[in-house]
């Protein structure tokens, strides 16, 4: 009995509102199956500033349509991946100012990102904010990307005794951006230019810090948990988990776990179509024609597909010749 092969990837996206009144985040993922490269796409609007929800869908609209259209260059231009992802956040961030420029009362509105690209097991990201890209590996949670936000800072003064470890951990400051997506200049990203190589067991989840409201042990202790089962259950009890807090401040929750199912070398690659290249070998070759000209070619068409007039007669067919009465 044929089986259909294991898809290279196991992924899954999950969004919640938690106890806004708003969704701010907005989240993509396009693994198709049969391919062996895919991609995500994260942004998390900025609380508390206008119009937050259309920054996170400007920024994901835009880095990923531009991720996309590059998507056939994965595989022979792997080293210029970096210089697409930053040229995708290069154009989401100019989307940005043009709708604030257009829209003034908007002003201030702004979104993170986190873009991850995936390569058989390579994954390249470009992240701007504080939304987390975590890994699980061997049981233990670790978090790759940078976290362009205060609580870095605050975390060090922690251990450096300068302020106690409760007051670190409320600190009102925690999630002041030191970088983010605002249609200004941006002042830091993170995408390092060497793939990190992913290994069969390995969970990746890319989330906007809304995840965070659950203490990284817990996470840690889901994902650990639940590592054999696939992607889309493992983002049902993260939910889970952030449900039964309870907490009515959570803020909006977005995420995707990816999961390698094995490490084959490819089969196929997908390439771009070299521009000079023209299909002739096929009779099938889809190509676009004048209506004027097929009606001249196939006079056949010109009868069967002409529309019926109003009154439901038909100027195709003569009518039957009129015979008067007495005429023979």
């Amino acid at each position: 009995m044929w089986r259909s092969p294991e898809p290279r990837f196991d992924v899954a996206s999950a969004i919640c509102q938690g106890g806004r009144s708003y969704q701010e985040d907005a989240i993509t993922t396009d693994f198709p199956f049969g391919a062996d490269t895919g991609i995500v796409v994260l942004a998390d609007g900025m609380g508390g500033h206008a119009a937050g929800d259309v920054a996170s869908k400007i920024v994901v609209t835009e880095v990923f349509s531009e991720l996309k259209f590059q998507s056939a260059n994965f595989v022979q231009k792997e080293r210029e991946i970096p210089d697409f992802m930053t040229v995708a956040a290069a154009e989401a961030n100019s989307a940005v100012k043009n709708h604030v420029d257009d829209n003034p009362a908007v002003r201030g509105m702004g979104a993170t990102l986190v873009s991850v690209i995936m390569v058989e097991n390579r994954m390249f990201w470009m992240s701007i904010g504080d939304s987390p890209l975590y890994l699980l590996r061997g049981g233990k949670l670790s978090q790759l990307n940078e976290d362009h936000s205060m609580a870095p800072q605050i975390d060090f003064m922690a251990k450096q005794g300068l302020i106690d470890a409760e007051a670190a951990k409320y600190h009102p400051d925690r999630n002041c951006l030191t970088s983010v997506i605002l249609g200004d200049r941006i002042a830091k990203s993170d995408c390092p230019t060497t793939p990190f190589e992913i290994k069969v067991g390995d969970i990746v989840v890319v989330s906007s810090d809304g995840l965070q409201y659950l203490e990284e042990a817990k996470i840690q202790k889901i994902l650990h948990r639940y590592r054999r089962r696939k992607a889309a259950e493992i983002a049902g009890y993260l939910l889970e988990a952030i449900e039964a807090l309870a907490d009515p401040d959570q803020d909006n929750v977005s995420f995707a776990v990816i999961k390698l199912n094995h490490n084959k070398p490819m089969e196929r690659t997908i390439a771009p179509k070299p521009t000079d290249v023209v299909d002739t070998h096929s009779s099938n070759v889809t190509r676009v024609v004048q209506l004027d000209e097929v009606k001249k070619e196939m006079p056949e068409f010109k009868t069967k597909n002409k529309p019926a007039p109003a009154d439901g007669k038909s100027d195709d067919v003569e009518p039957p010749a009129k015979i008067s009465v007495g005429e023979k």
